[in-house]
């Protein structure tokens, strides 16, 4: 049977940590030199492609994906809108349906959630959402691996994440309550993350002992976190609503004021790119606190871990 990767919510608590120890012995090795090559020389994904199907433009999920598996033995075949236009000039079916004749895995960066979703219902190979409306997995696997680095551990965790209650909100959601990370998101009454995925979310959190929240208040979520996080005011694909959402969002602005009611030293996160002077002032996120580029560096580690899982090698 088929594994895709469509939710951060597809993976159980083992199979998450199974996958982020295997970053790290991926990075460790990354960062000796290369990757250990089997009896006859062949890295572990020695004559496989990667389809990098991307409605979006990018630069760390794209550059992740085709630098790991480049390091790997592989390789990634990028194909933008221009190359495809999935839903217009072919299907989004018939699209599944040829790159799997050709390709051993397909990851997939839309608009629409219900694409992804689309693709791997009629895709006879794995599926990896790169990023969706609902979703953004991948980024979480890394920013959770970027946690344990720094702590040591995830289990009792605080993490908050302010701003919209947008798709990366929803994948730190559902993985931190897999996990055992206390989550709160601070947002905007009209900008709270979906009903259904809060949801969830609070199940998973209730089984682990642990809470996911939302309020209103920025300095309430942020209180005594061990992490504060943030994201742009306005995501690709809602550029018209820019001047509407910024005096919203404006009282939400992580800056040195906000950090001082989380935990002293407590890291400050985004998953970029970062608009300095809006979601966050630039002594934050260029500041000591600030992790932003190895959650970057991250998103490589976790997405080889997770190709050669899906892959079942």
């Amino acid at each position: 049977m088929v594994r895709h990767f469509l939710s951060a919510a597809d993976l159980t608590r083992a199979e998450v940590e199974a996958l982020l120890d295997r970053a790290q012995t991926l990075k460790a090795e990354w960062r000796n030199g290369g990757h250990p090559r089997d009896a006859n020389g062949a890295l572990p994904l020695q004559g496989k492609t990667l389809a990098l199907v991307f409605e979006k433009p990018s630069l760390r999920t794209r550059v992740a994906f085709e630098a790991g598996m480049t390091q790997l033995g592989g390789h990634g075949s990028y194909l933008s809108a221009n190359d495809i236009d999935m839903g217009g000039r072919e299907s989004v079916p018939d699209v599944a349906r040829n790159l799997s004749r050709w390709v051993q895995a397909i990851a997939a960066r839309v608009f629409r959630h219900a694409t992804v979703e689309t693709l791997a219902r009629y895709a006879t190979v794995p599926v990896i959402n790169a990023l969706s409306d609902r979703e953004h997995p991948c980024q979480a696997l890394a920013d959770m691996l970027t946690l344990h680095e720094h702590y040591g551990r995830l289990e009792g965790l605080t993490l908050a994440y302010v701003g919209d209650g947008n798709n990366v909100a929803h994948s730190l959601m559902l993985l931190g309550a897999t996990l055992g990370v206390n989550v709160r998101i601070g947002c905007p009454l009209d900008y709270r993350p979906d009903p259904e995925i809060l949801a969830l979310a609070e199940r998973r959190a209730i089984e682990r002992g642990v809470s996911v929240e939302v309020t209103p208040s920025p300095v309430e979520a942020v209180l005594g976190a061990d992490a504060v996080y943030t994201d742009v005011w306005t995501s690709m694909g809602q550029e018209h609503e820019a001047a509407r959402r910024r005096p919203v969002f404006q009282p939400y602005q992580v800056n040195a004021a906000l950090m001082t009611h989380a935990r002293s030293g407590a890291l400050f996160m985004h998953c970029l790119p970062a608009h300095r002077g809006e979601e966050v002032t630039p002594d934050v996120i260029d500041g000591p606190q600030s992790v932003v580029f190895e959650q970057a560096e991250n998103r490589l580690h976790v997405q080889k871990a997770l190709i050669l899982t899906l892959l079942g090698l």
